[in-house]
């Protein structure tokens, strides 16, 4: 008789619904059939029901934070069962030691994870018998049944545990000694935090808070463009001046001569450049990509996205969430027909049938067998829903899956790109762009997200004749970097700090090293969410405080370094072919730590930290509980104006959505929390020296302008 392992309650019992079956407490009895001669067990662990074991359980002095007690590396890591799952572990175990059980199925998920949560409860319960592993990309009733028919020897995947396991004692001697390190070296300097230090956060937190800094030291600078409206052979468009490629005028008087000069004068359409250019349907889904995707349309976090995928998967709906690939294997794309033909039956794509293309197993771009590993690309099973029945949220997940398959069924997008270039009374040069898509193919299926930048341009030909019917200088500046949404940061992630601004996230998102795996990048962003180093506003990021103050201690160390922890992660990967040895990467990750430790403790005599750090730092959990410093009352619904880290805000924002902010930047200068307190409670600040201005600096106090809604300078 065997005994079935899944990783969650649900899914072992998706497993078993497929035959016959008993419910009993803690597990499921299969009843003999066909696969299971002698009937079979199911039980499950409820997530990772093992953890390794806290310092104190190695030796009882790790248990107090002291930098004398560094660095903290046990010679043999241990596990233990968590308290809250004993009652599970205990039937799992029972059940092992049953003598009618001769043989084991290791039926977690198919990914590093569910791999070490299965294998660490046989090792906790020192389970000696043989085992074998069902591996399998999606949980329809076919799937399981096909997977229990060719089960992988326990050798397989043994590999697989290794580096998970390896993962695991590496991150715990990172997490435990960098932690200390720092929180204890910062506490020295007043900020009494725990700061959380880890292989992929802290690298992860480190590209944030450079954005951060981007943007804080960033000066705008005006710029003016004289735009002019044409009529050519009563044919109307609009161009930007331009010398030498540039539109960008610097001075008012420059724009305002320009302008004056080109006011009736005549018009001649001195070149038409046209030029067509072929998008090919995206790739297939893996999980940074449709992460990437649904915050970019729905906004919706990494992890939310997770959830919901994950949530599909275990109906049955889609395959395997976290996969990398964005490709699938030919015995896949033999099963495409059928779901197609189901998906055409749903309302919701029936106007999208027939496809242009009726199979696409010989297309490399979606189907190559070498290019799929552990698992393929994200696509609809054959257990296509009735939508309706299915939540909102799920609706839109499972609407971009279908789609994308759909689409890969389609042709090209062609579209024609189209320069126009005006001459003026054959001095000034104005340029237009417009656009005309020539062929929808596959943007029938998935239509194009941004709004339509270029207009669409009369036909001219060169050598037409006109005039200037209107002119006009349009005044600018420049625009500080962009802060990364929660999608941008998946990417980010992904790209190891490379991030390469792709819509389809194609070649890019290809490449397996980064900043943690598919798995876990969700988990990261809400950890550092949930340890207060970043706030998200609106699906924009913003670095508090904790974070500058901990990413400045850390400096130019290995632990900010994406470079580096997409090497570990190479490594790591290499200890999952069978290619390097999880003993020496342990060597290495302790004697980066040794030497993380002394040269941190003897960095940390020179730490200093600006005056707007140590005001805006909030102390965590400890302190937490207190209530948030009130600078003032709101100017919009007399709520409690609070330092929200990335600016100062109205608390109100939850309960009644006021939007009332002031920036903590202004023109270059920093504004201190004292200097909003006199600016809510006196409507004016005393003089600040240093705003940056034009063309030179200048000091001045702030005022609040109650009818604009603004802060105004007073000199």
């Amino acid at each position: 008789m065997q005994l079935i392992i899944a990783e969650k309650p649900d899914q072992g019992l998706t497993l078993a619904s497929v035959y016959k079956m008993k419910r009993k407490q803690g597990y499921i009895e299969i009843l003999p059939n066909e696969i299971f001669p002698k009937g079979a067990y199911v039980t499950w662990a409820i997530g990772h029901i093992t953890q390794l074991v806290p310092p104190e359980k190695y030796d009882p002095a790790w248990k107090k934070w002291s930098l004398q007690t560094l660095p903290i590396i046990p010679s043999q890591f241990q596990y233990e069962v968590s308290k809250d799952k004993w009652k599970q572990f205990t039937i799992v175990k029972n059940l092992l030691q049953d003598p009618m059980v001769t043989e084991v199925i290791h039926a977690g998920d198919a990914g590093r994870e569910g791999e070490l949560i299965v294998r660490n409860i046989l090792r906790q319960a020192k389970c000696k018998k043989p085992m074998k592993r069902l591996w399998i990309s999606s949980l329809t009733p076919k799937s399981i049944h096909e997977g229990f028919q060719s089960l992988l020897a326990e050798e397989d995947t043994r590999n697989l545990y290794y580096e998970a396991y390896t993962r695991a004692c590496a991150d715990w001697v990172v997490g435990m000694n960098a932690s200390r390190l720092y929180s204890l070296l910062l506490k020295q300097k007043g900020f009494a935090d725990v700061f959380s230090v880890g292989r992929v956060q802290t690298p992860t937190l480190a590209l944030i808070v450079k954005r951060e800094h981007e943007i804080d030291s960033f000066v705008s600078e005006p710029f003016w463009e004289v735009q002019a409206n044409f009529l050519i052979d009563k044919k109307k468009y609009g161009g930007k001046w331009v010398k030498d490629g540039e539109s960008r005028i610097d001075t008012k008087e420059m724009a305002e001569k320009i302008a004056a000069f080109c006011e009736g004068k005549g018009a001649e359409v001195s070149e038409v450049l046209s030029e067509k250019k072929e998008f090919l349907p995206p790739f297939l889904y893996n999980l940074s990509a449709l992460q990437a995707e649904a915050n970019r349309r729905f906004k919706f976090s990494p992890k939310k996205t997770l959830d919901i995928m994950q949530a599909l998967y275990q109906k049955g709906m889609v395959s395997y969430p976290r996969s990398d690939s964005r490709y699938v294997t030919k015995g896949e794309a033999e099963g495409f027909p059928d779901i197609l033909a189901k998906l055409s039956q749903l309302q919701e794509y029936s106007e999208l049938f027939p496809l242009p293309l009726a199979s696409i197993i010989d297309n490399k771009r979606f189907v190559n067998d070498k290019k799929v590993t552990d698992h393929y690309a994200i696509i609809p099973t054959e257990q296509v829903p009735v939508l309706s029945k299915l939540s909102q949220d799920e609706q839109k997940m499972y609407d971009l899956i279908a789609r994308s398959l759909i689409a890969a069924h389609f042709g090209k997008s062609v579209t024609e790109y189209t320069t126009i270039t005006t001459l003026v009374d054959g001095r000034a040069t104005f340029q237009s762009k417009g656009k005309v898509q020539l062929e929808e193919g596959w943007r029938r299926v998935i239509p194009a997200y941004e709004k339509e930048k270029d207009p669409l341009l009369p036909l001219l030909e060169q050598g037409e004749t006109g005039k200037v019917t209107k002119v006009e200088v349009k005044e600018s500046k420049t625009q500080p970097p962009k802060r990364y949404t929660e999608g941008q940061l998946i990417t980010l992630m992904k790209t190891a700090g490379k991030h390469i601004e792709d819509k389809e996230l194609e070649k890019v998102l290809m490449k397996t090293e980064g900043l943690g795996t598919e798995a876990t990048r969700a988990g990261i962003i809400t950890m550092l969410k949930e340890r207060k180093y970043i706030e998200v506003h609106k699906n924009l990021v913003y670095a508090t405080a904790k974070a500058k103050i901990l990413i400045q201690a850390v400096g130019d160390e290995i632990l900010a370094s994406p470079e580096m922890t997409a090497k570990w992660e190479q490594r790591l990967k290499e200890i999952s072919e069978g290619q390097a040895v999880p003993k020496h990467f342990m060597e290495l990750t302790n004697k980066m730590i040794d030497h993380l430790i002394s040269t941190t403790v003897k960095a940390s005599s020179s730490w200093e930290f600006n005056e707007e750090m140590v005001e805006s730092f909030i102390p965590g959990k400890q302190k937490q509980k207190r209530k948030p410093t009130s600078l003032g009352k709101c100017k919009k619904c007399n709520g409690t104006v609070i330092d929200k880290g990335g600016f100062y805000g109205c608390s109100n924002y939850q309960k009644n959505h006021c939007d009332f902010t002031i920036s903590k930047k202004i023109l270059g200068k920093s504004l201190t929390q004292k200097q909003v307190k006199l600016l809510l409670s006196e409507g004016l600040t005393e003089v600040i020296q240093g705003f940056q201005g034009k063309e030179k600096s200048f000091d001045a106090k702030l005022s609040w302008d109650s009818e604009g809604n603004k802060i105004k300078f007073v000199f």
